[in-house]
């Protein structure tokens, strides 16, 4: 016989299997501090971190309290005040319920808590470290609670190697701050950032509170929404379109004001607006949905932002419908007006061309095609045959020339200078750059061979041109290059800024008039992160106070584009790419070139495209954009003869 192999697991290394799942990072502490403070019942909550919550994380609030007993059985796995039955999953009201957290966190850090009801003379104060209690005495304190988590990870040294850097940390932690402190506007909420104050948020209306947390620019974004139906209660603020951006920052579900994630949902959301985004674009929207327990489950998993319902596609209904209507009394959706005629009628849809004259007396077009070719006017026709056709082309013939000349005509309408559409924003002077790349040199127009059949015959054939303005074609000794004119701005402009942030700073060109960027609270720290690396890249911006920042010049090369947009593309962009782990000046750079970068559809002259050509094989890799988009391809001249062959 065997020993037997299973055996029971002892509390301390069960306590960290729990917490591998329930804290994954500091701001997994915060959460679950800050929502048991909210069960509390405390309308006044105060946290506290210190470098970004690896040192410290701390929550008073100035709710209910507990007794000893209490505060030491809340330190057990699945000690819970929230729950008697099984049934009662089916009932929650509060954030908290599975009696996992507060062990958790004491499994992984040095916990320290302080507790007292308002009718007890004395608090109670129990230490523990690593699920050990070191410490339970009476203590002096005032009513309500505070936990002070210290050194997380400290025995777990593997996960807190896999935190990511301050900034990212600090960023996590304030999310999940602001999505609490939105769902419970009647609360004031206090957050200190290393001894010092981030975040004041005092107890008011919803509105008040988004406009808090977002800046006040949102509060004349906002549309209201509310609907009362027998299944679920739907209210909240959708944004604009004019409050749209390019990231998913901005979007917040609540049910039963528990903050939940869900794709299915905002789909909906995305649906009632149906054309009135751009394209590429998420709306903004605070949406809280307040529903019958019974109807959907929260148990799905231990971070409780997923949520199971009973009926999906009714709420997805539901949701969609009444943002439209909230939607149309903002006179924002567009309206039919049934009082026009039918506008499918045949005399609003028959067509007319209007570049087809008249077959009167109108004289034909004269071809580009034969140039030996006279015009005719009909009224000469009435003469003898040889005085009409003196030119040396019958009438008829010269009608069929015409009539091939529009047709021509008619298939390059829109392709020519006149019908571009106009800058988004003024392009940048490119200068001049040697060539240092010698391997591509074929590819260069400037490097191609003198004695090329096309340059003797057509001079201009080597001159780049614009495709749908948004590729440059450049002819090239074997063929021709397309050229992304957005992708091979981007890599120019990356290895510009790289160069500025490592080697030498750019310089700055000064606003005659200095302007005031009002961020949104969640973004001011960020800014303030990535000041001194601005400075290098050529922007003069000074952090005034709270969440204003003056601009007062921004890199010579960006010269004449709205400062205030490229600085809040700049932080949106930056903010998607704070969690990859890669240099910082490279994430900074890459943010920067893609609000900077020329656009799709943006005419540009010979000069200005070959100027491009030249910096673009100037970079050390001119082949792929910062994204991995390609910035060209190349075409073989034998690869089209093979097409036409085949």
């Amino acid at each position: 016989m065997t020993d037997n192999l299973v055996q029971l697991l002892p509390d301390a290394i069960a306590n960290q299997i729990a917490a591998g799942e329930v804290i994954q990072r500091p701001a997994s502490v915060v959460k679950e501090l800050v929502e048991n403070a909210i069960d509390s019942g405390a309308n006044e909550i105060e946290l506290l971190v210190k470098d970004s919550g690896k040192t410290l994380i701390q929550v008073r609030d100035n709710g209910c309290g507990m007794s000893e007993t209490d505060a030491r059985m809340s330190l057990e796995r699945h000690a819970t005040s929230k729950l008697r039955s099984a049934d009662d999953l089916f009932a929650l009201r509060t954030m908290g319920f599975r009696g996992e957290a507060l062990a958790s966190i004491a499994a992984v850090a040095q916990l320290e808590m302080k507790t007292r009801r308002s009718p007890d003379d004395l608090g109670t104060r129990i230490v523990v470290e690593a699920s050990e209690v070191k410490i339970q005495e009476p203590v002096a304190a005032p009513p309500g609670t505070t936990i002070a988590v210290r050194n997380l990870f400290f025995n777990v040294p593997a996960r807190r190697n896999f935190l990511k850097s301050d900034t990212v940390e600090l960023r996590h932690i304030r999310d999940e701050y602001i999505r609490i402190a939105l769902a419970h506007p009647d609360v004031r909420f206090d957050l200190y950032v290393n001894d010092r104050l981030d975040l004041a948020l005092p107890a008011g209306k919803l509105r008040q509170r988004v406009v808090q947390v977002f800046g006040r620019k949102y509060d004349n974004l906002l549309v209201p929404i509310q609907e009362d139906t027998d299944v679920l209660s739907i209210g909240g603020f959708v944004g604009k379109p004019e409050a749209a951006r390019k990231s998913k920052v901005g979007q917040f579900f609540f049910i039963n004001k528990r903050f939940i994630k869900s794709s299915y949902l905002h789909h909906a959301v995305v649906s009632a607006y149906d054309d009135l985004l751009p394209k590429d674009t998420y709306p903004f929207y605070v949406i809280y949905l307040d529903i019958d327990p019974a109807r959907i489950d929260v148990n799905v998993h231990p971070t409780k932002q997923e949520i199971k319902f009973e009926d999906e596609r009714l709420i997805y209904n539901y949701l969609k419908a009444t943002i439209r209507h909230g939607l149309g009394r903002a006179s924002i959706m567009p309206s039919i007006d049934f009082e026009t005629d039918n506008p499918f009628s045949p005399s609003r849809t028959s067509i007319t061309p209007a570049s087809t004259p008249p077959e009167d007396d109108s004289p034909p077009l004269p071809s580009r095609m034969n140039d030996d070719y006279q015009p005719v006017s009909k009224r000469n026709t009435s003469g003898s045959g040889s005085a009409a056709n003196s030119g040396g082309t019958p009438a008829s013939e010269a009608t069929r020339h015409a009539n091939n000349l529009r047709n021509w005509e008619k298939l390059y309408d829109g392709l020519g200078g006149d019908s571009a559409p106009e800058r988004e924003t003024p392009f940048i002077d490119f200068g001049e750059a040697a060539t240092s790349n010698p391997e591509l040199g074929e590819l260069l127009p400037s490097r191609m061979s003198q004695d090329d059949e096309a340059a003797s015959t057509v001079p201009q054939a080597r001159d780049p041109y614009q495709l749908h303005q948004r590729y440059i074609v450049s002819p090239i000794k074997s063929g021709w290059l397309l050229i992304d004119q957005r992708a091979a701005h981007q890599r120019i402009l990356y290895e510009q800024f790289l160069g500025n942030l490592r080697e030498k700073p750019a310089v700055s060109q000064q606003s005659m008039f200095p302007q005031t960027l009002e961020l949104p609270h969640v973004d001011v720290g960020l800014m303030t992160a990535i000041l001194p690396d601005l400075q290098l890249l050529g922007f003069d911006v000074e952090h005034f106070g709270g969440e204003s920042f003056i601009i007062r010049g921004i890199p010579a090369e960006l010269a004449g584009q709205n400062e205030k947009v490229l600085l809040e593309q700049l932080l949106e962009q930056y903010r998607n790419d704070v969690d990859i782990e890669s240099d910082g000046h490279a994430r900074l750079a890459r943010a920067l070139v893609k609000g900077a970068a020329i656009k799709r559809g943006q005419l540009l002259d010979p000069v200005e495209m070959r100027s491009l050509i030249d910096r673009l094989f100037a970079c050390e890799q001119p082949q792929l954009a910062p994204n991995g988009r390609r910035c060209f391809i190349k075409y073989e001249l034998d690869e089209v003869d093979r097409r036409f062959d085949s």
